[in-house]
């Protein structure tokens, strides 16, 4: 049995009832406001924050104002998310600097979701949502968010394990103590169309309970790419009980349906650095001899698609959180939340392979007959879920001279993650180089579903922390923290052996093909601290010195153990281990409306797998360091001019292991030496808003590889300008005009191991959202 969609023709399972709810919840608050004669005069708080300048971050961990937090922490807030009207979470990040989605994936294989990269390292493991970890490599929407929170450097004393250069919160949009309503209506080229509502209604003024409805709806194309279509839907409702008293209750529920058209990229015949593939795929002979006519080929189309049409990515995401908070005096507080979260991704994309013997010349003269082979698909049947219960006590008191803002808690989570394993036989037909069809159906191949090759894994973490902020008096304060991990990680997975090539080998007399079935389990604990010293120079200022540590044990992301001797998933390895020295300065200047930052910072990577090549054994002897340079600005210049901006530079290095770069530079990966983003709107009279910014990205290494080379090894540098125009109609009713890419310019956006794959920048391309408010 084919387990094959055909996109045009496939109904999703969810979308007609899900349309129908939010149709019908759009209506809800508008006959509710029709049927009263007044509403109190309020505006939507997610839409009208105060400005891109924060005062804190939303995490009881961060006890002290965002000037006196002694780590670089930038905050994303709503206001700016909407005026450049980011949908996703990797579009939020664009104002991070050197934050993005650079790696396009590994050979055949496509990353999926919000595979973020942040100071040379994959920290799409490390994304957390009202401070507990969100599982799926998924892309995740912005209709129910407040702000982004961006934590830069080893996070492990905040939140366990994770990636060695930081972690991303997204922080949900709760219920509040007012009536409002807000919607707002996109429309843009590429066959953008999106919808979102937001109403928050105050039920009992005396007991302080309120509810709040996020809705979205879209359906839309990608600027840039042909047949590649996003379909989400969404629903988020905050219920609170006790708001503005000693105890507040809160239950949040979120529903999200994802089913989209996704994207494997297009070829990178014709960029700069590209040669005729010289090397066979896996190894085969004889090899094919160097083609100039290719070398010297031009560019495919950028809108091609290479997939088919049939190909899916459907994303199912369900998650409830209870949360309750208890102030037993000004000083005392507590705080408890209960979470289950559960997403599951069904994925199908059809990939190809550039490899000399996949890309075929019948034709050198005519390149109308040159095809390149669409290889085995990419397929995902994934379902995570995670159980956490965190509990945690925050407390201001004084010894002596010394004031204490203590903050301890503990946390009991279960994570859970299971694939569906398939078979696949037959073969696709090749796409034509420069004129793919995504019609061509799928030739003889099929795929079945092979519970011998499920795999399975499971986290069970235990934790407890504290955190203490001492203040000495109005200049000197020390902050330090510490945390302790016990993990079990416990894995099982079906394979089927290989007698030669990529694999796992059969044993002696075994055929290829038979099944083999393999489980592992590891333990430990991990133990993290972090210590900082600050100065404060002024009262709205502040000069610090931090040195943190984090830890990522084998299985750490993945869910997934390996007896693979080279792999960092091998239950025999120990954790790798991060530390970062940081040093910094802080100021809010301008009556606190500007924000100005800057951060000198090393990290050094260690208990990397490496190659011992004399006893040809795998040892964890690698080390990796990134050091830098980041600069921020954030705030009101003038009550009309609002700036954000952000500069870094980082210089990358390996200094002990092989050198992971396709040019052989000794560099990270995927790690752009400087980045630069910034954003700024005035407001005019007659209530007009203009607004733009720029982006910047330095050239981008890839990944080495064996299977071919010929390709490009790197991705040029860039720069991407966007602007915004916004006109207040009325009270109830503004318009706001983006256009992306103002220049046009063509560029890479991301690129793969191997380097024959690569994901174009958006270009230029524009949007008209008409925002509505009561």
């Amino acid at each position: 049995m084919a387990y094959i969609k055909n996109r045009k023709h496939a109904q999703p399972r969810f979308n007609t009832r899900m349309t129908a709810a939010i149709a019908g919840a759009l209506l809800l608050p508008a006959a509710a406001h029709a049927q009263q004669s007044q509403l109190p005069s309020v505006e939507v708080t997610a839409t009208q924050d105060g400005g891109y300048k924060a005062e804190r971050a939303s995490s009881a961990k961060y006890t002290q104002p965002l000037v006196d937090t002694p780590q670089t922490l930038q905050v994303i807030k709503r206001q700016l998310i909407d005026q450049q009207n980011a949908t996703t979470l990797t579009e939020a990040l664009r104002n991070s600097p050197g934050v993005s989605t650079f790696y396009l994936g590994e050979n055949g294989s496509t990353s999926t979701g919000d595979a973020i990269y942040m100071r040379g390292f994959d920290a799409s493991g490390a994304i957390f949502v009202d401070s507990v970890r969100d599982l799926g490599s998924v892309s995740r929407d912005m209709f129910n968010i407040q702000q982004v929170e961006v934590l830069k450097g080893p996070a492990g004393t905040d939140n366990g394990r994770g990636s060695p250069t930081g972690s991303i919160n997204l922080v949900t949009k709760q219920a509040e103590l007012n009536d409002s309503f807000g919607a707002s209506a996109t429309y843009g080229s590429w066959g953008q169309k999106r919808a979102t509502a937001d109403w928050n209604k105050l039920l009992n003024a005396d007991n302080g309970t309120a509810l709040r409805l996020n809705l979205m709806k879209q359906d839309s194309g990608v600027p840039g790419r042909h047949e590649v279509n996003n379909d989400h839907s969404g629903i988020a409702a905050s219920l609170a009980n006790g708001l503005g008293t000693g105890t507040r209750i809160f239950l949040d529920y979120l529903h999200m349906e994802q089913n989209d058209v996704p994207d494997g990229g297009v070829p990178t015949i014709g960029l700069p650095g590209y040669r005729s593939p010289q090397t066979a795929a896996a190894g085969a002979t004889p090899a094919i001899p160097p083609r100039a006519y290719v070398t010297s080929a031009p560019r495919v189309n950028s809108s091609n698609f290479y997939g088919l049409t049939s190909d899916y990515n459907d994303v199912s995401t369900d998650r409830v959180t209870l949360r309750v908070e208890h102030d037993f005096s000004p000083d005392v507080k507590l705080q408890n939340t209960t979470r289950y979260g559960r997403t599951h991704q069904n994925y199908l994309l059809t990939s190809f392979m550039g490899s000399a013997a996949n890309l075929v010349t019948p034709n050198p003269a005519d390149r109308s007959t040159w095809t390149i082979a669409r290889s085995n698909p990419t397929i995902k049947d994934q379902t995570n879920t995670i159980l956490t219960n965190q509990t945690y006590l925050t407390a201001n008191l004084q010894t002596g001279a010394i004031k204490h803002t203590l903050m301890g808690g503990v946390e009991f989570t279960q994570e859970k993650q299971d694939n569906v394993g398939y078979d696949t036989s037959g073969a696709l037909p090749a796409a034509n180089l420069y004129n793919p069809n995504p019609n061509a159906g799928r030739g003889t191949w099929a795929m079945t579903p092979n519970a011998g090759l499920n795999s399975s894994g499971k986290t069970s973490t235990v934790s407890a922390y504290l955190f203490d902020t001492l203040k000495f008096n109005d200049r000197w304060s020390v902050n330090g923290g510490v945390r302790v991990d016990h993990y079990d990680t416990d894995s099982a997975s079906g394979y089927k052996c290989v007698t030669s090539g990529r694999g796992t080998l059969c044993p002696t007399g075994v055929a290829a093909g038979t099944l083999f079935r393999q489980n592992f389990s590891t333990n430990g604990n991990l133990f993290n601290w972090k210590l900082a010293g600050i100065y404060k120079p002024t009262e709205n200022s502040s000069v610090y010195a931090l040195y943190a540590t984090s830890q990522l044990p084998p299985g750490g992301n993945s869910f997934a153990l390996s007896a693979t001797a080279n792999s960092a998933d091998n239950p025999n390895f120990a954790a790798q281990k991060t530390k970062t020295a940081e040093i910094g300065t802080k100021w809010d200047v301008l009556n606190k409306k500007l924000a100005l930052t800057a951060a000198l910072y090393r990290t050094e990577v260690n208990n990397e797998v490496e190659l011992d090549a004399t006893s040809g054994q795998y040892f964890q002897t690698g080390k990796k360091t990134v050091q830098g340079i980041e600069l921020g600005v954030t705030g009101e210049v003038t009550p009309n001019l609002s700036l954000t901006a952000g500069y870094t530079y980082m210089n990358t290095k390996v200094n002990s292991g092989a050198v992971v770069t396709a040019n052989g530079e000794n560099n990270l990966a995927y790690t752009p030496k400087q980045a630069f983003t910034s954003w700024a709107t005035y407001k005019l009279p007659q209530g007009f808003t203009i607004g733009g910014g720029g982006r910047y990205v330095s050239s981008l290494l890839r990944g080495s590889d064996d299977v071919l080379s010929g390709t490009p090894q790197y991705a040029d540098s860039y720069w991407v300008f966007d602007g915004m125009a916004g006109y207040v109609v009325n009270k109830n009713l503004d318009l706001q005009l983006n256009l992306y890419n103002i220049f046009n310019k063509d560029y890479v956006a991301a690129i793969n191991k191997s380097g024959y794959r690569y994901t174009p920048g958006t270009p230029r391309a524009v949007t008209l959202t008409a925002n509505l408010k009561f």
